[in-house]
């Protein structure tokens, strides 16, 4: 099975293909003006070989692109670092996870979450994060630090108070509804997010069930403009290539415009509330 990584070559590899082929250039005249070996313009173009930072500033002024080189430099440099296996993220644990999502918060400006099926961490009660973070060890069959990784959660969540951070939390209402810990865990939950709603650094909306969609998607948060992080089911995605980096924000303005903010929002956690409280 083709790994992601040669996959993302491959696609790196066609795009410069598609350059040289533009500009009228067999392999060989490149390799010339290049002074390479011939072989190393195939081995490139098909994902067999990694492009250095040169190679690219090669290939854009031989072909007349230079414009596009900054934007090639970046598809590289994501190439290797974009995915992550959950199995070498968490394989002593879940803390090291935590400690690395306080640093990137400390770091960012200005964060953007979209989450369909659960609360954020950052936005989560000790006792819903412990649900969460024991249902993933379970999972994945990782050393149990749950009870560490929850602390450090917790900590992250520090960021919300202090400094001048602003956070855009978006979910869809599914969020409200998904069992996590059961009812009281639950409905010590909702209560924070209705707390959290009144908080002047954070603009959290609710997307409603019968909202339209722009496609199908899964959670991910973005931290300013240089970094998305995208959790799925094997591995976490690591974006830094500014055409995607952009892509990413058209999709969360959408999502935005299909939420709810305000007394709008903190009715649809109160309905949730209320389901749990009548139960």
């Amino acid at each position: 099975m083709t790994s992601p990584v040669h996959q993302a070559r491959e696609a790196l590899g066609k795009r410069l293909r598609e350059m040289r082929k533009d500009a009228r250039l067999s392999g060989r005249q490149l390799a010339a003006l290049a002074g390479w070996h011939e072989s190393k313009v195939s081995k490139i173009e098909t994902g067999d070989r990694s492009p250095t930072e040169a190679d690219l500033s090669a290939y854009c002024l031989h072909t007349g692109n230079r414009d596009q080189c900054a934007d090639l430099v970046a598809t590289l440099r994501n190439v290797e670092s974009a995915y992550l296996e959950w199995r070498r993220i968490l394989n002593t644990g879940t803390r090291r996870r935590q400690q690395a999502s306080v640093a990137l918060a400390e770091q960012t400006k200005i964060m953007r979450i979209f989450e369909p099926v659960l609360i954020p961490g950052i936005l989560q009660t000790a006792e819903y994060a412990e649900a969460v973070l024991r249902r993933a060890t379970r999972f994945y069959r990782i050393p149990d630090d749950v009870d560490q990784a929850v602390s450090k959660r917790i900590e992250r969540q520090q960021v919300l108070y202090r400094g001048h951070r602003r956070f855009h939390v978006l979910l869809a209402e599914q969020a409200l509804r998904t069992t996590v810990g059961g009812d009281e865990v639950m409905i010590g939950q909702l209560d924070r997010l209705c707390a959290v709603i009144g908080l002047p650094r954070v603009l959290l909306g609710v997307i409603p069930a019968e909202a339209q969609l722009p496609i199908q998607m899964t959670n991910f948060v973005m931290f300013d403009d240089r970094l998305v992080l995208v959790e799925a089911v094997t591995a976490e995605l690591s974006i830094t290539q500014p055409r995607e980096l952009a892509m990413y924000g058209r999709l969360f303005a959408e999502l935005a415009e299909a939420s709810v903010t305000g007394a709008a929002a903190r009715a649809l956690v109160r309905k949730a509330l209320e389901m749990r409280t009548a139960s």
